[in-house]
């Protein structure tokens, strides 16, 4: 069981959405979003330290007090405005043709604290703490997390109707090419139900923003603390996520580059590979793995398939079936000598989104000497890794399209 509620949404005004909704603060640099910020942009509230010349560093105290004093300026100018009555919104994103549908809504942080809601990565504190400061600051959760329900029948039913008999409060195409579209739904007896539906869903899973979602619970938990009154029922209990049906969801691959091959020349390191892998040499032309165990590699110019070797995977195991737990354990580790991927400089992480040429470019260029693609991972190997408390190795899954930021916000504010 899960407790969820609908809420008072800020949010823009129609003919402002597009403009106002920017990509996640954590999926672009300062530089970037410099560049990207239009006047209205979220970016200016999420990452305030474009507003600094030169740019300020993201964890300065005027930094954090500049994202407190945009968020207010934006409510002032109309920018952003508040919902006049508690809702559930339904939020769509359309990429390469295939749209999913989810639910905005407020969670409960102790469903957090209890394993309702099932994490599958590690969080890093001082991440944890630099979202902690932004929730507090602003009495807000300015950015949504991105979750995963098992699919009902109701609720799919519910999001259904809502789509086709009301016209979308925001529709707009972002400049990647990925469209969004908004429906608020108004009447009490959908959101009633919703509600009540949610309470016989086992549990949820953080697919995107493991940091936030750790960081709005822990300042849930601030809350309860110095309130000798708490009830369980106040607004800061509850933080902004949008639910999605697992089955909707489609994760896609997250890479690897090294910077060396730890003193090996490419054909020893070639050979070495043979030991765990079948290695095919398949030319100059992008390869991409083609099923669960199968690599994908770069090096000198040339591509290659590796299908790794029974024995060096388990099946049976959520972790030990994992490719990136196989490429970590008999290439990384045991060849490379990388061992704590958190920590070391000499790998560093492409998610699928920017294609396979750009594993390609980073070796070219000199910057690396290797690059791994590998088979996405899938949400039931997902699920069943959460399920069984078990953790993912660090940038094993990415998810996309990413929910924009401002397009709902929720806020606790006293």
């Amino acid at each position: 069981m899960v407790r969820i509620k609908p809420f008072r949404g800020i949010r823009p005004p129609k003919n402002y959405a597009a403009e106002v909704a920017s990509r996640p603060y954590d999926v672009l640099n300062s530089a970037e979003a410099k560049a990207e910020a239009t006047e209205r942009s979220l970016l200016h509230i999420i990452k305030p330290e474009i507003d600094f010349d030169p740019i300020a560093d993201e964890h300065d105290p005027k930094v954090y007090e500049k994202a407190v004093e945009n968020f207010r300026r934006w409510r002032e100018l109309g920018w952003l405005a508040q919902d006049p009555e508690e809702y559930y919104y339904v939020y769509a994103q359309t990429m390469e043709g295939r749209t999913q549908y989810g639910l905005a809504m407020c969670c409960h942080f102790e469903d957090y604290l209890s394993g309702a809601i099932k994490k599958h990565e590690l969080t890093r504190t001082e991440k944890e703490e630099d979202r902690m400061i932004h929730v507090r600051n602003q009495q807000a959760n300015i950015e949504p997390v991105f979750f995963a329900y098992p699919d009902n029948a109701e609720i799919d039913a519910i999001v259904a109707d809502v789509v086709a008999n009301n016209a979308p409060e925001y529709d707009f195409t972002a400049e990647d090419g990925f469209g969004h579209k908004l429906w608020v739904i108004r009447d009490r007896k959908t959101n009633d139900r919703i509600t009540e539906l949610f309470k016989g869903i086992p549990a949820l899973y953080v697919a995107d923003g493991h940091h936030r979602t750790a960081a709005a619970a822990r300042v849930g938990a601030e809350y309860r603390d110095r309130n000798p009154h708490h009830t369980g029922g106040e607004e800061y209990c509850y933080f902004l996520a949008v639910t999605f049906p697992a089955s909707q969801l489609r994760i896609i691959d997250y890479n690897r580059v090294v910077k060396d091959l730890n003193g090996l020349t490419p054909a020893e390191f070639l050979e070495r590979l043979k030991e765990d892998f079948t290695v095919e040499e398949k030319g100059t032309e992008i390869y991409r793995p083609q099923a669960l165990h199968n690599f994908s590699m770069y090096l000198a110019g040339r591509w290659y398939s590796l299908t790794a070797k029974p024995g060096t995977y388990d099946d049976h195991d959520p972790i030990g079936v994992l490719d990136v737990t196989v490429l970590s354990n008999r290439v990384l580790d045991r060849i490379l000598d990388i061992k704590d991927l958190r920590t070391s400089k000499r790998i560093d992480f492409v998610g699928g989104i920017r294609g396979l040429g750009e594993l390609k470019r980073r070796v070219d260029s000199g910057e690396m000497q290797a690059a791994f693609a590998l088979y996405p991972v899938s949400m039931q190997q997902l699920i069943d890794i959460a399920d069984t408390g078990n953790i993912m190795p660090p940038k094993t899954t990415w998810f996309e399209p990413k929910l924009r930021s401002g397009v709902v916000i929720h806020s606790f504010e006293e």
